[in-house]
């Protein structure tokens, strides 16, 4: 089974509002990120919370009570509320509304094809979302300290990733300051997970 974890917890700062609550074409960030992963194959989806109280449909929700250590406890906080059944997760995050749900699929089709680790990467550069097999959850919550994810986890074991092109079918672009947000309302692609 491929979980999917939205990493939804941050209090947006720069933005001035949580970002999972943000209205985007119409839907709000933290569910286009739970329909992202839904659409791409991943059952069951689990979110992060911090800063906002939010209710979800279609997901679980977990709140990260020290979400303001940055996004490595929100990490280690969601791969602890994992089903003891999933055998991998793709971690997305909730602020990227470009990605399509393609790339998640292709990242959990690289699992079905033997790849324990593996990582969208659009230009050949490692973005979102990113697959990670069971076996390694324990060191990648050790690794995920401050406001750093699995990169650190990344960086250590080279030799395990496989990237996965998925400039066809979605932007990394993130929403972090108000301009990003006026901008990506503006742009035209990808208005819905895909």
């Amino acid at each position: 089974m491929s979980a999917g974890l939205l990493l939804a917890a941050g209090s947006g700062s720069r933005l001035g509002t949580p970002k999972a609550l943000v209205d985007f074409r119409g839907e709000r960030l933290v569910d286009r990120g739970v329909r992202l992963l839904r659409e791409g194959g991943c059952h069951p989806v689990v979110v992060v919370l911090g800063a906002a109280t939010v209710q979800v449909r279609a997901a679980v929700a977990v709140r990260n009570p020290d979400w303001r250590s940055g996004m490595g406890s929100s990490l280690r906080t969601g791969l602890e509320a994992l089903p003891a059944d999933a055998e991998r997760v793709v971690v997305a995050l909730v602020d990227q509304p470009f990605i399509g749900s393609e790339a998640v699929g292709r990242l959990i089709l690289a699992a079905r094809d033997g790849a324990s680790v593996a990582v969208a990467t659009y230009g050949g550069r490692r973005r979102n979302p990113v697959l990670i097999a069971r076996e390694h959850f324990g060191e990648v919550a050790r690794l995920a300290v401050g406001d750093v994810g699995a990169r650190p986890f990344l960086r250590a074991h080279p030799e395990l990733v496989v990237e996965v092109p998925c400039d066809d079918v979605g932007d990394p672009a993130d929403i972090d300051t108000p301009a990003d947000l006026s901008a990506s309302r503006a742009r035209g692609g990808l208005p819905q997970a895909q």
